[in-house]
């Protein structure tokens, strides 16, 4: 029996790919060269942008065509990545040709990875998400965020070092949170009940759903403890919040050469209202104070960041904003997307989309020419 795997999105989903391939292979399957020469073809969707899920509905419709057109027998679709947050009944409607559903939250940790790469592994280290940002779909596909053990964690790091592994990438949704969320949250349940009316004022503040900081950060004393392992000669981390960057992160960044010089520190927008709207949990000028500070104690910092254009009610004034904080932050690289409403976010249900999609378009060229083309500073070497 084959299997073969197709990933959409993230990092985060590449690394549930390698998990799922482990799965497989500990029950006696075999990786295909292709999906058309596999028994089950497994789907790993992204949905935070619309483009992302169509993407991933025109790979099965093409998928549908092509073992139709030449008279084979179709292999088992299972779905599974940040597009499960549909729910099974309405994805089997949306995607008839899918067998099986599964959650992405199911995908655990009980077989070892397959990782293609012999040098560089991803690692989690958290899953789901507290946060809440309006426009995110993340919550909702993945569930409550759940810091994995530390144990579990430094065994793994052992041993890939000990394979001849030289190069980790911490994931999670917000690395600097392990070891502080909070859970049994239940804002999700009040967002996908469909009768009960809210507004912005229900949306919960992102602090507030994790512990209170005592002494060291926990994910400070993690990186501590894995940067003693021998053999390991480069740690990376995202995704990372900022309102919640401690400066014992950043004092920790300064001292420990291991610990790569690319931050991914994602504003979203310069305006302090959309950040608002957005419940990001910090204003600009937090975020650049934030920032002079990694410049200052990091003198070889790289600095990368997400934004969206086109939030519902964002003005010219405030896109003139974002722009301004571009100039500011200087950052290397941005990961520019245009605003598109996700059913079942906060924002779907409380804000109009009512910036036009030329009008986005036109926002995101400026600021990917601006930031991404313009060569004005220091490109990062991203790992991919």
């Amino acid at each position: 029996m084959h299997y073969f795997i197709k990933t959409f999105g993230c990092q985060s989903n590449s690394s549930d790919s390698e998990r799922i391939a482990g799965d497989f292979q500990a029950r006696g399957y075999t990786e295909a060269k292709t999906w058309q020469q596999t028994d089950e073809l497994v789907v790993n969707t992204c949905a935070v942008r619309e483009r992302a899920e169509q993407r991933a509905r025109g790979f099965l419709n093409n998928v549908v065509k092509y073992f139709a057109g030449h008279e084979l027998k179709r292999p088992k679709v299972i779905l599974t990545g940040c597009m499960t947050h549909h729910g099974q009944d309405r994805l089997f409607k949306m995607l008839p040709m899918v067998d099986e559903v599964l959650p992405i939250n199911e995908v655990g940790f009980n077989q070892a990875a397959v990782r293609k790469d012999p040098r560089h592994a991803w690692i989690p280290i958290s899953v789901g998400c507290n946060s809440f940002c309006t426009f995110c779909i993340v919550p909702y596909s993945r569930g409550r965020e759940k810091s994995r053990p530390m144990a579990d964690i430094l065994a793994e790091v052992k041993n890939l070092a000990g394979t001849g592994y030289t190069e980790i990438t911490l994931l999670g949704m917000n690395v600097n949170s392990w070891g502080l969320e909070k859970v049994g949250i239940g804002f999700r349940k009040l967002l996908m009940n469909p009768d009960r009316q809210f507004t912005r004022g229900d949306l919960p503040p992102n602090q507030s759903q994790y512990l209170k900081l005592q002494g060291l950060p926990p994910f400070v004393k993690l990186l501590r403890l894995i940067s003693r392992i021998d053999g390991i000669q480069t740690i990376r981390f995202m995704t990372s919040n900022p309102w919640d960057f401690h400066d014992e992160l950043i004092a920790e960044i300064a001292a420990n050469p291991k610990i790569d010089r690319y931050i991914h520190l994602p504003v979203q927008s310069g305006s302090d209202r959309i950040l608002k709207l957005m419940n990001r949990g910090y204003t600009r000028a937090v975020y650049l104070r934030l920032i002079r500070k990694l410049r200052v104690q990091v003198k070889d910092v790289v600095i990368g960041t997400d934004l969206i254009v086109g939030f519902p009610s964002e003005t010219l004034a405030d896109f003139a904003a974002t722009v301004d904080l571009a100039k500011q932050a200087q950052w290397q690289v941005a990961f520019v997307a245009q605003y598109s409403p996700r059913p079942g976010t906060a924002a779907w249900r409380l804000y109009p989309d009512d910036v036009s999609p030329q009008e986005k378009k036109r926002r995101w060229r400026i600021l990917d020419d601006l930031i991404n083309k313009s060569n004005l500073y220091r490109r990062p070497k991203i790992v991919s």
